[in-house]
């Protein structure tokens, strides 16, 4: 194999099992929706209008997949630094991460409120005009507060996180698509530099119709079965 082949190679693959070396600024984030392929912005749509509107209802298989996820990617990590095998290590990771979140269901809605907190605090920390290199603090705030909520407020806190959830995966798979089309890429990328609210508001927007609609079919549901009795 061609020298130069065997570099890019190495490069994709150390890409797809390594961390990212800084926390992911806003250019960052559309520069990979950008080179984001079709398939993936197809499956960012259906998979955001589904935690978006059917969070509450689906929620415990919701959650399974996103353990399955985050341990899929722990496993190649781990397989990959111990033995270079990153496919074997992510699907053991993924199963052995979902079949511990399934019977443990509350507890896992509180660990990744967590970690939904900590990049919400996180993010908000770093858009501020506080001291980037501080936004640790800013993620241990919002861990601990999304943490605690979901056991104070679990099927609010559930909704909650499944809009946010499904509001990025939505918008990220329109940016996915709308990049794709050259006539009006630059005018988007170039809006969204120059006014880097824009992307929060756009997120910030289907979040919150997402959790009045869950919020408005589970009050309908509940009172449904109400007149029922």
């Amino acid at each position: 194999m061609d020298p130069t082949a065997q570099v890019q190679a190495a490069q994709q693959k150390m890409s797809f099992v390594q961390m990212p070396h800084h926390w992911p600024a806003q250019s960052d984030l559309l520069n990979w929706a950008q080179s984001m392929g079709p398939g993936t912005a197809v499956i960012l749509l259906i998979a955001g209008t589904i935690y978006l509107l059917f969070g509450w209802y689906a929620f415990k298989g919701l959650v399974t997949v996103n353990a399955a996820l985050v341990g899929g990617c722990i496993g190649a990590l781990v397989a990959d630094k111990l033995a270079e095998a990153a496919p074997i290590g992510a699907i053991v990771g993924a199963v052995l991460l979902a079949a511990t979140t399934w019977p443990m269901m509350k507890y896992a809605v509180a660990i990744q409120g967590g970690i939904f907190g900590a990049l919400v605090g996180a993010a908000l920390w770093r858009s501020s005009t506080l001291d980037p290199q501080l936004a640790w603090s800013g993620a241990m705030l919002g861990l601990i507060l999304f943490g605690l909520l979901s056991f104070i407020i679990f099927r609010g806190s559930v909704m909650m996180y499944t809009s946010l959830q499904g509001a990025v995966m939505l918008i990220f798979g329109l940016l996915g698509f709308a990049f794709k089309y050259q006539s009006i890429a630059p005018q988007i990328a170039n809006h969204l530099q120059l006014k880097p609210f824009l992307l929060p508001l756009a997120i910030f927007i289907p979040a919150v119709l997402g959790l009045i609609y869950q919020q408005s079919q589970a009050a309908a549901e509940a009172g449904a079965a109400a007149k029922k009795k």
